[in-house]
């Protein structure tokens, strides 16, 4: 096979022998993997495609795909899985984006203005966009699968109920929620628990939808909503959580942040920090970094445990549902292609292209990849007075 990718390919072939794929290349010619009927095809359209994917990384790759230069069909999830292998691993961040990476250490840093501009980026899309394939809660976050088959509503409804045992809620305390979202979590507390919760997010269309669903559901005199930063609260609260949110905090704010998150704690107080992470520190990933999450850092879990700690800050509880969100993004993706046309509409074909790369993408991390889902809770020293059992988190 004369096509320089022909090396590449060979060996990524190699690692899935049971899977049967192809390649289509510009002359026409193409090339089979695997025995059977191909389940997905890698098509490309374009020279620079090629020349993109052998020295762009997931970068270039990822460009490619979304300026329409190559094409995936049939399974672009069990196609997107051979970029978890180990012959395409190095080849996943270019040499020159590492480097630039490393060049940069700006990227690391959010301030408020940068943080507020990141979050405007990705989430003042729409609510009508998000709406097309989130749930009717709008959770955009982990969901808690107790069957494979769970629907996406139930999943999300016993996501929230298995973060609020967690926190040990009792009617009357306080619930601060930091980048709460649509206010789905804040409202499900509330409503349940007999709680009075703050919900703060810098993006202003997702505060406006959580008063109004807060009003709706007639308690809008115990949850509030608004643009807000963690580092301009200056109060306390009996419970802290965070869903969804610390990935955008940046490596050299995390003590701040931990430090800030130890001040909005009562002493006596239970909180939980649910966050994307890794195994070990890593440089972030281009392509999402500079279409998708701007200003995004998926912390270790060892960063986060030696920031805590030195601030007298306990885990209790360590849970990674990794799984979990493999499938709650699997069921994004089914809903988001159900929904494509109105996609299109909204913002056009390059859009769809790129939302459905990030989606399927994050996926297949989660699966096959080195995604991690951490759900920590955190107390102020060693408390005495907590269950001794998780048994009250898995009853009926």
């Amino acid at each position: 096979m004369a096509h320089p990718l022909a090396r590449l390919t060979d060996r990524l072939a190699a690692t899935r022998p049971d899977f049967p794929w192809e390649i289509r290349w510009l002359d026409g010619s193409s090339s089979r993997y695997g025995d059977g009927v191909p389940r997905a095809a890698l098509v490309f359209n374009s020279a620079s495609a090629i020349r993109r994917m052998l020295t762009g990384g997931v970068l270039g790759f990822g460009e490619a795909y979304m300026n329409g230069q190559l094409d995936i069909e049939g399974e672009i999830l069990e196609l997107l899985r051979f970029g978890f292998s180990e012959p395409f691993l190095g080849r996943m961040t270019s040499r020159g984006q590492r480097l630039t990476t490393a060049l940069q250490p700006w990227r690391w840093w959010n301030s408020l203005r940068k943080a507020r501009r990141d979050v405007t980026h990705h989430y003042n899309l729409g609510n009508a966009f998000f709406h097309l394939y989130l749930d009717e809660s709008m959770n955009y976050s982990c969901a808690y699968y107790k069957t494979e088959d769970s629907t996406l509503e139930q999943a999300q409804a016993d996501k929230m109920e298995h973060i609020c045992r967690k926190l040990q809620l009792q009617p009357g305390m306080r619930l601060l929620d930091i980048g709460c979202g649509w206010g789905g979590l804040a409202i499900h507390a509330a409503k349940r628990y007999g709680v009075e919760v703050l919900g703060i997010t810098l993006s202003q269309p997702q505060v406006e939808y959580a008063q109004e669903l807060a009003e709706r559901e007639g308690i809008s005199d115990r949850v509030k909503f608004a643009n807000r930063d963690w580092r301009n609260i200056g109060e306390t609260f009996d419970r802290v959580v965070s869903v969804g949110m610390f990935e955008h905090v940046g490596r050299k704010n995390y003590p701040r942040f931990m430090a800030a998150w130890k001040q909005l704690l009562a002493p006596d107080g239970v909180s939980l920090l649910h966050t994307i992470g890794k195994d070990v520190v890593t440089v972030p990933d281009p392509w999402t970094q500079r279409y998708i999450f701007p200003g995004g850092m998926l912390p270790a879990l060892h960063e986060i445990l030696e920031v805590a700690g030195s601030l007298d800050l306990v885990p209790v509880d360590i849970e990674n549902l990794r799984l979990h969100y493999a499938l709650t993004l699997e069921e994004w993706l089914r809903r988001y292609q159900a929904n494509v046309e109105s996609v299109r509409e909204m913002y056009g074909e390059r859009f769809v292209r790129m939302w459905r790369f990030y989606l399927a993408g994050s996926a297949v991390g989660f699966r096959y990849g080195d995604l991690r889902l951490w759900q920590l809770t955190l107390t102020h020293g060693i408390p005495n007075d907590l269950p001794l059992t998780r048994a009250g988190l898995y009853k009926d």
